[in-house]
């Protein structure tokens, strides 16, 4: 063999290996395209399943809340009535109190150490049962504010347990 024909035969051979080489680097390329593809429709796939359950959850939570400011509303209106019905029966009793149409009274004890009063007949009727005695009106209002409070206090308390019933549900 001459040099000119290993030369040659030299540079035949390096044009195949570099186009060998040029070859399987776009095979590679397209194999390796191809992977990359499958594993962003994979990721794209699984993106989509997490959003969809995301949103799924955020509706649920939303239904939930909703539902729960309903509750709470009736709630509110059945203790805002049950407040405003112990009101004005309270005040209506003052009313009454004040107009001297109703007097308080309480039972007097029954022992040998207490004076009873009589209950012999008086102009409005007739005392049936223990004795009692009528309390002064200013005494009376205040005993009735005591009790407004009172009944406020229970009310409220009242909705504050419901409201932590609702929560707890």
């Amino acid at each position: 063999m001459n040099p000119l024909g290993v030369k040659t035969w030299a540079i035949g051979v390096l044009v195949l290996v570099l186009l060998a080489v040029g070859v399987t680097w776009t095979v590679q390329d397209w194999r390796y395209g191809g992977q990359l593809a499958k594993q962003a429709s994979l990721h794209l796939a699984d993106l989509d399943t997490i959003s969809s359950a995301a949103a799924t959850k955020t509706k649920v939570e939303q239904d939930k809340r909703l539902a729960l400011e309903q509750r709470l509303s009736a709630s509110e209106q059945t203790h805002y009535k049950e407040l405003s019905d112990a009101q004005s029966n309270q005040a209506r009793l003052r009313d009454r109190l004040a107009s001297a149409d109703l007097r308080l009274s309480v039972l007097l004890e029954d022992s040998a150490s207490c004076n009873p009063v009589s209950a012999t007949p008086g102009a409005s009727g007739v005392v049936h049962g223990k004795a009692r005695a009528k309390l002064d009106p200013a005494h009376a209002q205040r005993i009735i504010a005591i009790t407004d409070e009172g009944d406020r206090g229970l009310i409220a308390l009242q909705a504050c347990q419901a409201y932590i019933r609702a929560l707890g549900q």
